[in-house]
């Protein structure tokens, strides 16, 4: 990729992928596999150095994450926990020569199986991992300690796993305050710390909890709270702590940071979804994409897929179809393949389960297909260096 260029960063369950497009987002060429196929379940990058960090891992590698100083070109990777390929090795002199196995105790021993989320910002890459914890890496990722304070948190003893598992997912900066990061849980919901990580507040309370009580669904919010299943949260731009969040059982929006959350699900044709992405510059502009349900196929509506988009923070919405498949569409798209650029106007790319990548560059109202025939699409992000 030139220095002018876009990437989409593509994660998925065999490896990382470079969907790299001209200075006016054409021309896309796919490069990869990139990490030795591993699967790598997010990817962010800091277009100001030229770093990218790819996060992954499962029972065979171990957890461990990946870094590249070349925009991708060669990649190192820091392996974070043990896993069942140390298990072989240790016992197999021929097989460990063969993997390159040298036996070294590893920082985290066997303290968790992957990491699900990446965030960088103020010079901290964070990583979120499964089971849920969080970590921190002072150095650009080439060292790591654990955030106690998290798993120290007096509810921990009551989060429940969701359906992946219990996964930190979501890591939210605040690009004008390296004290204030939100993480979303599954399935132990929200929490933030104002305070560099000293201290965590668990944030899922309901802005009217009489209005938004549905107990017909195990998701669904009760007790004067959302539903802990967050599956994706954004912040949007500006000097507010105005946050977005697609859960297991419709889309929130908070005024406050997460101390309380109002529910915008009215006008889309489910409650049930992954991703939300926002405008890079108008904190009203959000886009998100339904599934029929969460025991229902997790497949678009009428096997017809559509982007929905609201201009006003979800008090209505509009659905977005131009070029997206309208017959026989059953595809997923996951938590963390949704991801915006900051061009005007703003281009949105999601990733399939059925390994496409979509592209709309004027906001939604037409899309592309850049890529296709890519394995399982775990993640998408941007990665801009125009």
């Amino acid at each position: 990729m030139s220095s002018s260029g876009i990437a989409i960063l593509v994660g998925t369950t065999k490896g990382a992928f470079l969907v790299s497009g001209t200075g006016d987002r054409g021309g896309w060429i796919v490069k990869g596999p990139f990490c030795d196929g591993w699967p790598i379940n997010h990817i962010v990058g800091d277009p100001v150095t030229g770093t990218l960090w790819a996060g992954g891992g499962g029972e065979w590698n171990g957890a461990g994450i990946w870094r590249s100083v070349d925009d991708g070109a060669t990649w190192q990777v820091a392996r974070l926990t043990r896993g069942t390929m140390d298990d072989w090795a240790a016992d197999d002199p021929d097989f460990a020569e063969m993997m390159g196995w040298t036996g070294e105790p590893l920082p985290f021993a066997d303290g968790f199986s992957q990491i699900w989320a990446l965030g960088y910002a103020h010079g901290t890459l964070y990583a979120g991992t499964k089971p849920a914890g969080l970590l921190a890496s002072q150095d650009g990722g080439k060292t790591w300690e654990k955030i106690n304070s998290l798993t120290d948190h007096p509810s921990a003893g009551g989060w429940n796993p969701g359906a992946a598992g219990l996964v930190l997912h979501t890591i939210v900066c605040d690009p004008s305050n390296p004290k204030k990061l939100w993480l979303g849980i599954s399935a132990a919901g929200v929490f933030a710390t104002e305070d560099g990580g000293t201290t965590w507040e668990r944030r899922n309370r309901l802005s009217n909890a009489e209005a938004c009580d549905h107990p017909d669904h195990p998701a669904a919010p009760r007790n004067g709270e959302i539903g802990h299943c967050v599956h994706n949260m954004v912040r949007a731009p500006g000097a507010n702590d105005l946050l977005y969040q697609q859960n297991h059982h419709g889309v929130w929006r908070s005024a406050d940071g997460g101390r309380s959350w109002d529910d915008i699900t009215r006008g889309l044709p489910s409650t049930f979804g992954f991703p939300v992405c926002v405008h890079p510059r108008d904190p009203h502009t959000i886009w998100t994409l339904p599934l029929n349900g969460d025991s229902a196929g997790r497949f678009p509506p009428d096997a017809a897929a559509a982007v929905w988009r609201s201009r006003d923070g979800g008090d209505s919405w509009q659905d977005l179809r131009e070029g997206l498949p309208q017959e026989g569409c059953f595809f997923t798209v996951l938590r963390q393949a949704m991801a915006s650029d900051a061009r005007d106007p703003a281009g949105i790319y999601f990733g399939t389960n059925s390994g496409s990548v979509f592209a709309s560059l004027d906001e939604g109202e037409g899309w592309q297909e850049i890529a296709r025939h890519l394995p399982t699409i775990l993640s998408v992000e941007v990665f801009d260096r125009g």
